[in-house]
């Protein structure tokens, strides 16, 4: 019985031996950021994002989908160096839109053609606050005009609306005792005179000096 069971040892043994060798492996050719989506929606993905940094020059995203950007952002400006009909046909394949890909060639390309590397840049920001995800803005580093973030609207408080109110009910009032000033006095009405009492006489009556 042991001699039968003595292959089945040796090929469990080889398996624990090659499952060890494969966990010891260094982590090569990984360096895809999945972000937690599948292939087709983290391109679709990272494309909208490199068309939105082409369109408004610098974008606010997390600092995963930053640093997973930036690469596809820096070939498409290497494509755009390139200026050829490949490598334009190449760039529309990716972004999808033909508007931002002129406008990568005619200008962001020609804007850093004296750089070898190096367009875009990472800048960190604070926690965002609904679940504390790391915020970046990334953008282009030969950009000329960067985009701006729009000042939040103050709240308007409460207790200014009532000054506004009494503000507005001044000059009312004023008209109205104006007014009232310029209209003339109501005379004051006499008392009625109360009715006499008449006194009654007697008819058909002799009086006793008669």
């Amino acid at each position: 019985m042991a001699l039968r069971q003595w292959p089945h040892l040796l090929l469990a043994n080889s398996k624990r031996l090659c499952e060890d060798r494969v966990s010891s492996r260094m982590r090569h050719q990984k360096k895809t950021i999945k972000l937690g989506r599948t292939a087709d929606h983290r391109r679709a993905l990272l494309a909208n994002q490199v068309c939105a940094l082409i369109q408004h020059q610098r974008i606010k995203t997390t600092l995963a989908k930053a640093k997973a950007v930036r690469p596809l952002a820096e070939r498409m400006v290497t494509l755009g160096k390139n200026g050829s009909i490949h490598a334009r046909r190449r760039a529309l394949a990716v972004l999808r839109q033909k508007n931002i890909v002129k406008k990568l060639f005619d200008d962001i390309a020609q804007r850093s053609a004296e750089r070898n590397g190096g367009y875009t840049r990472i800048v960190k920001l604070g926690a965002r606050k609904s679940d504390s995800a790391r915020m970046a803005f990334i953008e282009w580093v030969d950009a000329e005009h960067v985009a701006e973030e729009k000042p939040k609207k103050e709240k308007k408080t409460k207790h200014k609306e009532p000054e506004a109110k009494l503000q507005q009910a001044e000059p009312e009032q004023a008209a109205q005792e104006e007014t009232k000033a310029e209209a003339p006095a109501p005379r004051q009405e006499e008392p009625a005179e109360e009715p006499k009492t008449k006194k009654r006489r007697w008819f058909g009556r002799k009086s006793d000096e008669g």
